[in-house]
């Protein structure tokens, strides 16, 4: 609404939150904010923090018809004093995944007061097709080791959705 550059508009947001604004700032220039996306594509941001942890990313994102593309999900990750980096990334990319999956298609629902979904076979997941390159970028932190597992869901589906927004002028809810 402020019709601000999302990355600035953050950047004042968060001016007094300079650990917050490390691991935005690191996604945004790992994913190449500022110059062009591909044509036909566009990029959104998010940044969540929680359990002691930081995680920024910025989706990539295309329409193929009304249907969402992800074709690139950068995210920066701050979790402390890391101890095992392949974990944490690894960690990062399932998060991304799993938080992909209900972003696009998936959905609880309800019928007389019981959950309709009981398992994979009627809950969609993301196929291996449909899993966009993942970059993960690790901030060096003296800081207590954070939360790793959980942290990298939940900027996923508000940075598609920034994206989609970039790209269409449409906010979705």
């Amino acid at each position: 609404a402020s019709g601000k550059d999302p990355l600035q508009l953050r950047r004042e947001l968060l001016a007094g939150s300079p650990r917050v604004l490390t691991v935005l700032e690191l996604a945004a220039a790992k994913a190449g904010w500022g110059s062009p996306a591909p044509q036909g594509h566009a990029r959104g941001l998010a940044v969540h923090e929680c359990f002691g942890s930081i995680c920024a990313q910025v989706a990539e994102v295309s329409l193929d018809g009304n249907t969402p593309r992800v074709h690139r999900v950068v995210a920066a990750f701050d979790c402390g004093r890391a101890v095992n980096p392949l974990t944490i990334e690894a960690q990062v990319q399932g998060g991304i995944a799993f938080g992909l999956a209900p972003a696009l298609f998936s959905a609880i629902t309800l019928k007389d007061g019981a959950c309709e979904q009981s398992n994979f076979h009627d809950y969609r997941v993301l196929r291996m097709n449909e899993m966009p390159r993942v970059e993960v970028h690790l901030v060096p932190s003296d800081a207590n080791p954070g939360g790793v597992g959980e942290v990298g869901v939940p900027p996923v589906a508000p940075a598609v959705a920034n994206a989609l927004f970039a790209l269409t002028g449409k906010r979705i809810r």
